[in-house]
């Protein structure tokens, strides 16, 4: 990964540390809004977070139908089964509610969480934009529709970054503070969200510091 050369992704829930970290290196993200074989991946409606039980995997159901790997990204409708806004933004204050910055972030976040967004696309797009102004981060984030015709200059990590096998980056783990650590040791992949509640602003320092060897 060539420094500050731009990435091609996918849309992320939240992504987890080491997408930021890479989004962070890039300076410039392209979303490919157009992404299909989707199933075949999971950072697209699932985040991990931790809470007073341990580690957390929350899921934004989709309309089945769009659930196919022929479906465009920009496609894929979010089903409201089960009360799944509920469930999240629960599993978030108690995850969240005690650490230093839930307080400044908590009513931007329950608005997004328990939004009306039809589309996945546009609430990763809103959480993305909470985050990234939040935690002041120097990213430029793009969205178009990326074919195999196109000429881009950029790293194309659709396939690499979010996926469900590791990828082999040059992002080493970097341990930060963590409201759970004492009970469950420092836990690494973590989405993003659990970065920005512990350590707000200064979760950029911990992002660059896992590029120090790049």
């Amino acid at each position: 990964m060539t420094h500050n050369s731009p990435i091609i992704t996918g849309s992320m829930a939240a992504g987890s540390f080491r997408y930021w970290a890479a989004a962070l290196q890039a300076r410039h993200v392209i979303i490919d809004s157009a992404e299909k074989r989707l199933p075949l991946r999971h950072s697209h409606h699932r985040y991990d977070i931790c809470g007073p039980n341990g580690v957390q995997h929350l899921t934004i159901p989709v309309v089945a139908e769009t659930h196919t790997m022929a479906t465009l990204m920009h496609d894929v409708r979010i089903s409201e089964h089960a009360h799944w806004r509920r469930v999240h933004w629960g599993a978030l204050y108690s995850a969240y509610g005690k650490t230093p910055y839930f307080d400044y972030v908590a009513d931007d976040l329950q608005r997004i969480v328990m939004g009306n967004q039809h589309f996945l696309l546009d609430f990763n797009q809103q959480l993305q934009e909470l985050i990234t102004d939040f935690m002041a981060l120097p990213i430029e984030f793009e969205y178009r529709n990326v074919n195999q015709n196109d000429t881009l200059t950029a790293n194309d990590l659709r396939q690499v970054l979010g996926s469900k096998k590791a990828d082999n980056l040059p992002i080493i783990d970097v341990q930060y503070y963590q409201l759970w650590q004492d009970r469950f040791g420092f836990i690494p992949h973590l989405s993003i969200i659990d970065l920005m509640m512990n350590t707000g602003r200064e979760g950029l320092f911990n992002l660059l510091a896992a590029l120090n060897n790049t």
